[in-house]
């Protein structure tokens, strides 16, 4: 089976890479060349532009950041939807509004293709594992074309139904969770700190107790070591609790703690911490508390010799 992955990041990587271990010919589609290279180097094939993806494809993996770069990626001037076969299937998987999706389906009808409403989770240990969450809608002859593509990357498929737009609907709900959590996470450790709880031990006894959740566990772990690499950054929960409240308002429908949540995360965003990993939402209680987070020292030994080297670097120019 040809297939396009479009997104080369974190989860698309991932998924473009257990479709390779399926056996399937898949061809990754990324500006970035050393994501490119990287898929290159695993034994796929990549191009910078979805136009210069292989003709033919009867599946595309689209794992982009919004409904407009999805978009632009499938329909727009350099879009892939002219590379694919008729009856090929558009595996839709950015976290987007309900009325996006089904605005994208119409579009593949138009350009006789199917299309799946395919949201994923599981984060990036899951997708390199071909172990992902999907979140489906769409026709039973959509899920029957998207099945090798699904069996790869998913160990969970969920059927939500034929009606486009349901997917994108839990994924959204299943946003709300994971922000908040974050979020909750994040001022629950910043919080003990303050109080003067060593945070290893804070850490230790709420993953071993009822209070621990999913989120807690992975994203202060993290925190705990100063590992800020984003493997969902800040921004991501900025843009998808605003998808939240987006829903939320047109169905007027309070969600508070959706509100809250993406204010911190805004936050986050507004202090330079946009790029992070999720979880250094923490930085705004740092900011407003002056709390020492545990990473921050790792990262303060490191700056005497960050220092050295920069000022020996500086002495050699001069004297070049």
């Amino acid at each position: 089976m040809r297939v396009g992955v479009i997104g080369l990041g974190s989860m698309g990587m991932g998924a473009a890479l257990s479709l390779l271990r399926a056996g399937l010919q898949v061809t990754g589609c990324d500006p970035r060349a050393a994501a490119r290279d990287e898929f290159i180097a695993a034994g796929g094939a990549a191009v910078a532009k979805a136009s210069d993806l292989l003709a033919g494809m009867e599946a595309l993996v689209v794992l982009v950041v919004n409904a407009a770069q999805t978009e632009a990626a499938v329909f727009g001037a350099d879009g892939a939807a002219p590379r694919m076969a008729k009856g090929g299937v558009i595996i839709s998987s950015a976290t987007m509004a309900p009325d996006a999706a089904r605005a994208l389906a119409a579009k593949a009808e138009v350009a006789g293709l199917l299309y799946l409403d395919a949201p994923v989770s599981g984060g990036a240990v899951k997708a390199r594992a071909g172990e992902m969450t999907v979140m489906g809608a769409g026709s039973e002859a959509a899920f029957a074309k998207a099945a090798p593509v699904l069996d790869a990357i998913a160990t969970k498929v969920w059927r939500l139904g034929s009606e486009i737009g349901i997917g994108a609907t839990v994924k959204v709900v299943h946003q709300l969770l994971a922000g908040v959590h974050i979020a909750a996470a994040a001022e629950a450790m910043a919080l003990g700190i303050r109080a003067g709880a060593d945070p290893q031990a804070l850490y230790d006894v709420v993953t071993s107790a009822a209070g621990n959740s999913w989120m807690f566990e992975n994203r202060m772990a993290r925190v705990l070591t100063g590992d800020d690499a984003p493997r969902s950054a800040v921004e991501i929960f900025v843009k998808d609790l605003g998808l939240v409240n987006d829903m939320a308002r047109g169905l007027n429908f309070p969600v508070p703690l959706a509100a809250q949540a993406q204010q911190l995360f805004t936050a986050a965003r507004a202090m330079g911490q946009g790029g992070a990993d999720d979880g250094f939402v923490i930085r705004v209680w740092q900011a407003i508390t002056g709390i020492d987070l545990p990473g921050d020292e790792k990262r303060a030994e490191a700056r005497p010799h960050a220092a050295s080297t920069a000022s020996t670097a500086a002495d050699t120019a001069k004297r070049c």
